[in-house]
């Protein structure tokens, strides 16, 4: 089924998870339940504008066939969720999947409550009824911290116990992760602060832009590695990053994140909120991707933003990051490539496309009317990938300015799906961005440079489900 059956514009992705209309910003909720995966996230049903937030909610036998459900979560009058059921997660509490998000009522001053929501029929796989419960298990940031930043509870399991993440941002400018201890999911102690921006290697890494930290997850790689995935607040939604560490003991029974080694998460502009999904033998990363465009073209299209494709995010041996594509994106691909050589090729709307350089290799997507192009520069010699998408502006004053990502791969995969660009630079970078084609626009394969090797496919819907 495609998601986006019910719009026509060209530029709509049609194989990522997005509502056929109006708004949709973080993936909530990433969840496995007798063999489906879920995944929840915010969404205005009425309009695409960040208002009037819901959860939406679409499930999975195979990670690229997404059904839509009813919306999961809806804002209760009068309760402590009246002006908004924002950000959170879904576990599995006794048997029963339950909601923990972050309610925001009328008052809303940045400072949200916790709250919970119980499936009403755990034994059916669709789980699409859900019940709030009345009252929030945390109302607030603690009284003897400067909070004025307090939202996006993410619950793990470490030692034995439940534990839950809360983003947050200081007066002083200082953001942080709290951390409480929710072993029973309806009694929430306070456990202290788990990480925050003075770190040494949080701060050599994400300098100190950020007034505030949302979105915090938590995954644990084979080797014991912890990942704490962060989004970096300044005022704006803006960047996100990761560092890699480990969990220790803290007083008081609780733990502090003892970070290793860090980085920028994506190097692309359109990329933020990112959610984790801990499997048995694997962690899965989906972000959100906003739109890059005036408001007015977001009015007259009706929709606004898209989830990324599904990430498999690993840790190698120097702390540094492995992220690639779930291998279950290849049940996207035709049965026969359209390009296997340099030749130039038309490209179509949606498509896979790996190249790989013994040199310096150019690859050209798009082309104006006016000459320009949009490339991809691979220089293994130099240790470098280049984006440049210069003449394809982006919405209001932001820059288009080109991405260059340092890392030792020669070989790129590009996952084109509509507007929605995501560029993954051997195991080691990703690039989400949002290029919108215009009429005039050519969408056209050239690739240039001795001894590369292309490869791609269009993405076709998938014949099952």
């Amino acid at each position: 089924m495609s998601l986006a059956a019910q719009c026509t514009d060209p530029g709509a992705p049609r194989f990522r998870v997005r509502p056929p209309a109006n708004w949709i910003n973080d993936p909530n909720g990433p969840f496995r339940w007798r063999g489906r995966h879920h995944l929840f996230y915010q969404h205005n049903p009425d309009a695409p504008v960040h208002a009037n937030v819901h959860w939406g909610h679409v499930s999975s036998a195979d990670l690229v066939h997404w059904e839509h459900h009813p919306i999961a979560l809806t804002p209760t009058p009068g309760g402590p969720d009246e002006a908004g059921c924002w950000s959170g997660c879904v576990v599995d509490d006794d048997g029963v999947p339950t909601a923990v998000y972050t309610g925001v009522d009328r008052h809303h001053t940045g400072l949200g409550s916790i709250c919970l929501a119980r499936a009403l029929m755990p034994e059916d796989e669709t789980l699409t009824d859900w019940r709030p419960l009345p009252t929030p298990v945390v109302t607030g940031p603690p009284e003897d911290l400067d909070v004025v930043m307090f939202r996006d509870p993410f619950v793990f399991t470490s030692g034995g116990r439940r534990w839950a993440l809360v983003g947050a941002g200081h007066a002083d400018g200082t953001p942080s992760v709290l951390l409480y201890d929710c072993d029973d999911l309806t009694d929430w102690r306070f456990a202290g602060v788990l990480l925050d921006g003075d770190d040494p290697v949080a701060a050599h890494t994400f300098g100190d832009g950020a007034v505030g930290w949302e979105c915090p997850q938590l995954l644990r790689t084979a080797d014991g590695t912890w990942v704490l995935v962060l989004s970096l607040w300044d005022g704006n939604p803006s960047t996100t990053g990761y560092l890699t560490g480990r969990l220790i003991s803290a007083g008081e029974g609780g733990l502090r994140f003892e970070a290793r080694a860090g980085g920028r998460l994506d190097h692309g502009r359109d990329f933020y909120a990112p959610a984790v999904l801990q499997e048995p033998d694997r962690a899965l990363l989906w972000g959100w991707s906003w739109e890059a465009r005036e408001q007015a073209e977001v009015d007259r299209a009706g929709w606004a933003g898209v989830l990324t494709a599904p990430r498999v995010v690993d840790v190698r041996a120097d702390g540094s990051l492995r992220v690639l594509p779930a291998p279950e994106l290849e049940l996207l691909r035709a049965d026969v490539p359209f390009v296997t050589a340099g030749r130039p090729a038309g490209l179509p709307e949606a498509y896979d496309l790996t190249v790989t350089a013994s040199g310096r290799t150019g690859v050209r997507l798009l082309r104006s009317a006016a000459g320009a192009e949009l490339t991809v520069l691979l220089d293994p010699g130099e240790g470098t990938v280049t984006l440049d998408r210069g003449g394809w502006p982006r919405g209001g004053s932001e820059d288009a300015g080109p991405i260059v990502v340092r890392a030792p791969a020669a070989e790129v995969r590009i996952l084109v799906d509509g507007s929605l660009f995501e560029l993954f630079v051997g195991d080691r970078a990703m690039v989400t961005e949002r290029v919108y084609r215009r009429p005039d626009d050519v969408a056209e394969l050239l690739v240039t440079g001795a001894g590369a090797t292309v490869t791609g496919w269009e993405l076709v819907p998938p014949t099952h489900g």
